[in-house]
């Protein structure tokens, strides 16, 4: 197929996200500088140095790979990541943060090789899938493969523990598998079979069950479990409809944890009211509506799973952080994207939106495929 220009609107949407996001990300480490200078610095340098500078030159490469090169090396992608992910437990290399096992540190830079394990998950499905095509209706090539890949994951993840990135990758595996054109009772088994398997977690596990229960009963504990979450929403309360003023919160100095982390969202709330909340919201939908067309007429079956499961994850990831720190959904520690700290997170997330803006080049004029 001729090669044509990328999707401009979807860039549009990106570069609107990341403009919004790297100024809030300034505005909410100023809560950081009141503390440490030194910390505030590193910190700003991770963010726009290693994740913005580095994350576009990787979507600027990603973008100039044909996305065939994906598809034909998937299952080395996919081996890489799980080996990384699993690195985090060798001494000296992998380090605890928080009571947590989930990151890697090279001396002069750290990382979280979860983020990696995300993309590679859904490069090498979509591959399968492509590959098993019409075959994906019988459990042997649809079901099974995606519950082995599952158990491998979560052998990992849960020792670390990172139950939310597991959440993510198996939501978006099961989106992928009603894509792909499996049946919905299976869709409908495997969803029932993750809420049991989330229930059992909660039910053994403390922290997650200290979670659900702030979730429950949001006014208890409220110098302790639920700490966060009533900081979280006493910051958006106060910015009421038109917010306080760029760069005018209060709660990021000393109140908030992780303002410009996991919390971001609150601040927004605070200094850009309502509207700036609702506005951000808009351009995620968006993201997803666009993204969503953009598999819908990608050239053949890989790239639509390829360029729905990125789609998919970006989304998913996003709106699990809004409703966690608005109340909706229990916390859960994800960044939202584009927005929070987290340098590799980053750099991953424009590198994968550089496929599917690579993808985008191929669109067909409707959403058969061939």
């Amino acid at each position: 197929m001729k090669e044509k220009k990328i999707d401009k609107f979807f860039l549009g949407i990106i570069i609107f996200l990341l403009g919004i996001g790297v100024a809030m990300f300034v505005s909410a480490s100023l809560g950081i500088l009141v503390r440490s200078e030194k910390t505030f610095y590193s910190v700003l340098i991770s963010q726009l140095i290693l994740g913005l500078g580095f994350g576009i030159l990787g979507m600027i490469f990603c973008l100039k790979v044909n996305y065939k090169f994906w598809r034909k090396h998937a299952f080395f992608i996919f081996i890489g990541s799980i080996l990384l992910t699993a690195a985090v437990f060798i001494p000296h290399l992998g380090f605890t943060h928080g009571g947590a096992r989930r990151w890697i540190t090279l001396g002069f830079v750290s990382f979280q090789p979860s983020e990696i394990l995300k993309f590679g998950f859904v490069i090498y499905f979509a591959a399968w899938l492509s590959w098993a095509k019409n075959k994906v209706r019988n459990f042997k090539f649809g079901i099974l493969p995606l519950a082995v890949m599952l158990a491998i994951i979560a052998g990992i993840l849960f020792k670390q523990p990172d139950t939310k990135s597991f959440i993510l990758i198996t939501l978006t595996g099961i989106a992928m598998l009603f894509i792909s054109g499996v049946p919905i009772k299976y869709i409908i088994g495997i969803g029932l079979s993750l809420v049991l398997v989330l229930g059992i977690l909660v039910t053994f596990t403390p922290y997650l069950k200290a979670r659900v229960n702030t979730f429950i009963h949001p006014a208890e504990d409220s110098q302790g479990s639920s700490y966060q979450l009533q900081q979280s929403l006493i910051a958006m309360g106060s910015g009421g409809i038109f917010g306080r003023g760029y760069g005018q919160s209060i709660q990021k100095f000393s109140y908030l944890p992780e303002p410009q982390g996991d919390s971001i969202f609150a601040v927004i709330g605070e200094e850009l009211g309502f509207i700036g909340c609702i506005s951000i919201i808009f351009l995620y939908v968006l993201f997803a509506l666009r993204g969503l067309r953009i598999a819908n007429r990608s050239p053949d079956l890989f790239s639509r799973l390829l360029v729905s499961g990125i789609v998919i994850l970006v989304t998913a990831q996003s709106f699990m952080n809004i409703a966690s720190i608005t109340g909706v959904f229990p916390l859960t520690g994800v960044p939202l994207v584009f927005m929070s700290q987290g340098g590799t997170s980053f750099m991953i997330d424009l590198m994968v939106i550089g496929i599917v803006l690579q993808i985008s080049k191929f669109q067909r004029e409707n959403s058969q495929l061939t």
